[in-house]
């Protein structure tokens, strides 16, 4: 497929999804980067193998995982012409969305009531990686909640319709990103001692 052919209008479509890809590349390879020093410093003398993740970040993975299932109904609903159930959807995905990062802060109270802490005399390395990967990962979450409201503020204005979802697609393709990002990381930190 040759991508200077097209519409103007089929031209935008790509460039925007091709920039939230790339976008979406960039975050992999911070991440990544995050989870190869992880590995490597799990080398260190100091390192606390014995360490439990605080259950906040287990339930707050279900609220994600939840979230995107959501946003996925919300999608099919507006395809389908059913407008007040993608509005529904998007708001629960939103309550959902709030909930994790909520979540995100009390697993971060847990970890503090522990005696881990992200820096200090009593802070360790393993910790310090936890707080950073979650706290990183809450941030984009908020830039996701900020597209959801971009996307829900639309619907309820609405633009969006089966044969124009461009914005709800890529939202909902930046939020599926983000919980599969979270589950691989939550993987990641339980499994990886």
């Amino acid at each position: 497929m040759d991508l200077t052919q097209g519409t103007v209008e089929e031209k935008n479509r790509r460039a925007k999804k091709m920039m939230l890809w790339f976008g979406i590349v960039s975050l992999i390879m911070g991440f990544a980067g995050w989870t190869s020093a992880y590995i490597v410093s799990s080398k260190r003398e100091d390192w606390v193998s014995d360490l439990e993740l605080p259950s906040a970040f287990f339930i707050s993975t279900a609220m994600i995982i939840l979230s995107s299932v959501t946003y996925l109904i919300a999608k099919r609903s507006v395809a389908k012409n059913n407008q007040k159930m993608g509005t529904i959807f998007l708001l629960v995905t939103l309550a959902l969305g709030i909930t994790f990062i909520s979540l995100q802060f009390v697993g971060f109270s847990q970890m503090l009531e522990n005696g881990y802490y992200f820096t200090g005399p009593t802070s360790n390395i393993k910790m310090s990686y936890v707080f950073l990967i979650a706290a990183v990962h809450i941030a984009h979450v908020v830039a996701g909640l900020i597209s959801l409201l971009v996307v829900l503020v639309r619907q309820l204005g609405n633009k969006y319709t089966p044969e124009n979802m461009l914005g709800m697609e890529l939202g909902a393709t930046f939020w599926h990103f983000l919980d599969f990002l979270w589950v691989y990381l939550i993987l990641f930190m339980y499994f990886v001692k």
